[in-house]
């Protein structure tokens, strides 16, 4: 009620100070909420359970801290690592227990008392070093930052990989492109339907010297993942400019605090490396806090693990140089102030900005193309009244161009066409053939395609993606043809020309027009000429001409004899 507890953001490049408004303002919109549980508290809650602590008496725990507090001083003089600060801590415990638990002494403390005295004093001693002296037990001041290492391009296969290190925290993070249709579909209750970017977050046991077995995702795994991915999103680009889907990967290698902040900088790395033009680039630092009952108060700029578990707070702030994209806060104190909080952020602000800066040292902006084994994805529009064309029956035309490709093909419900591939010779392919269907075909034009079918009265073209027409066996050559077969096969070429489409969109095609250098007027009156003398009906009439012969000894001597199976 007094103060923030805990924070979970999600911001798009919100600067500092309007950030630090907008949580004021949602810790005094949440008021009349606080007012009403505590108003459901009185009425009908029940007496909270009473918890004893065990812990070792005072004097125990007065001896243990004299008995310590020189030697632990020491230890602390000089900048330890991780496993120099626990190797040691764990050296100076064991001395004590050994001077405390006496073999045989009846009188002497239990060993886990002596344990538990030692932490405490631990506790106490790390904690004024920091707020007495600045003084962390790494030998850095509240505002340092540990060293930092920047790798991209790590993996020739990956689309993008970044390796970022800072002090004993090692994060590489890949990023994998995909085509739109691999997106990932959601199945809730949300609006939103999939999600073209993704991140996920893993923490391996070896990258804190442990052996475990492997499971699933933990928790903390995937609420690392959901923070990292809350950062980034900002500056993924819109579909609309970078049509792929987007896979981050993060393994933390090593972990000696803020792994979550290390994927946000790997992964803008790996991103950067992949080619993705993200609108700005992301860095990302988590913040700690020291207080004491006198309201004395430190905060600490990039805390490693042994500052989060003795220190109050653990505070994770990400955004890029306007401003901040994500935020999670959570404490062990019974509140943190606004001004507590203003200064987290401006020193966070600090911080970013020269990680940031070293990020940039490997790499300055986002590579201008795409790694090689990346797909290329090519935009296409067409008529959303030709989707069905492309498509085809059951999924067929499409299933085939893809194949015949090599490419991956999604469709819009507004008629955009993706084209996926890493073969750019079958995209510019399959970007020629999808771009066919916005063409419509025009009387008098000639065109070059394949035999899809062959019947006995003429042959079937394609024209474009979906458009077959009809060549009579009357029109496949300037000489007479006794069969279609003696002119073409299936998946012959022929070059014919667009002589009449009629009302129902059945288009007739005339190859020997373009043998003869005919127009299409022309071909239409040679196609015409036996049904105006009462000669021959083969050209004007499709299937009705030579494929069924002729009808003598019906009368209508003005129709000639019977003619031969697959006359003219």
């Amino acid at each position: 009620k007094d103060a923030i507890l805990m924070v979970e953001c999600g911001a798009n490049e919100i600067p500092e100070d309007v950030m630090v408004a907008a949580l004021e303002l949602g810790h005094k919109s949440i008021q009349p909420l606080i007012d009403v549980q505590l108003k459901m508290q009185a009425e009908i809650g029940k007496p909270k359970r009473a918890v004893t602590i065990v812990t070792a008496n005072e004097e125990l725990q007065k001896k243990v801290f004299d008995a310590v507090n020189g030697r632990m001083n020491e230890l602390l003089d000089k900048p330890l690592s991780k496993v120099e600060f626990y190797g040691g801590m764990d050296e100076l415990q064991a001395a004590i227990v050994a001077e405390f638990c006496v073999e045989g002494d009846a009188n002497a403390p239990k060993v886990d008392d002596v344990k538990s005295a030692f932490s405490e004093a631990e506790h106490k001693i790390v904690r004024e070093r920091i707020l007495s002296m600045g003084k962390r037990p790494d030998g850095r001041t509240p505002t340092d930052i540990r060293p930092i290492w920047c790798e991209v391009g790590l993996s020739p296969r990956a689309h993008g990989s970044g390796l970022f290190t800072r002090g004993e925290t090692q994060v590489l993070s890949f990023a994998t492109l995909g085509t739109l249709g691999e997106a990932q579909e959601l199945d809730n209750l949300s609006p939103i339907k999939d999600k073209r970017y993704m991140h996920h977050y893993s923490f391996p046991p070896f990258s804190t010297g442990e052996v475990k077995m492997l499971r699933g995702q933990s928790r903390r795994e995937v609420g690392h993942g959901a923070l990292a991915e809350r950062a980034l999103e900002p500056v993924i680009p819109a579909e609309e400019s970078f049509p792929y889907t987007i896979r981050i990967v993060s393994e933390a290698l090593a972990s000696n605090g803020s792994t979550s902040m290390g994927s946000v900088c790997g992964s803008t790395l790996a991103l950067m490396d992949a080619g993705v033009p993200i609108k700005a680039p992301v860095s990302g630092v988590a913040m700690g806090l020291i207080t004491d009952d006198t309201g004395r108060y430190q905060i600490l700029t990039d805390i490693q693990g042994t500052e989060d578990h003795l220190g109050d707070m653990d505070f994770k702030v990400a955004g890029t140089a306007q401003g901040i994209t994500a935020l999670q806060m959570d404490i062990k104190i019974s509140g943190l102030s606004a001004q507590m909080m203003k200064e987290a952020l401006a020193q966070a602000h600090t911080a970013r900005m020269f990680i940031m800066e070293k990020m940039l040292e490997a790499l300055p902006a986002a590579r201008a193309e795409l790694k090689p084994h990346a797909p290329r994805i090519i935009t296409v529009k067409i008529p959303v009244d030709k989707i069905g064309a492309l498509i085809g029956p059951g999924g067929k035309n499409i299933r085939a161009l893809q194949e015949q490709t090599h490419t991956k093909i999604d469709i819009e419900e507004d008629g955009t066409v993706y084209i996926a591939s890493t073969d750019a010779a079958g995209a510019a392919i399959a970007k020629e053939q999808v771009e066919g269907l916005s063409e419509s075909v025009v009387v008098g034009n000639i065109y070059t395609g394949k035999v899809v079918r062959i019947e006995a009265f003429g042959a079937f073209v394609n024209l474009l993606p979906g458009v077959d027409g009809l060549v009579h066996i009357s029109q496949l050559a300037s000489e007479r043809v006794n069969s279609v077969e003696d002119v073409c096969t299936m998946g012959d070429e022929l070059t014919v020309m667009v002589t009449d489409i009629d009302p129902q969109g059945k288009i007739r095609l005339s190859r020997q027009a373009v043998l003869e250098g005919w127009s299409a007027e022309e071909a239409r009156e040679k196609d015409k000429g036996g049904r105006n003398g009462g000669g021959s009906r083969g050209g004007d009439r499709g299937g009705r001409g030579g494929d069924r012969g002729g009808r003598g000894g019906r009368g209508g001597g003005d129709r000639g004899g019977r003619r031969p199976s697959g006359g003219q």
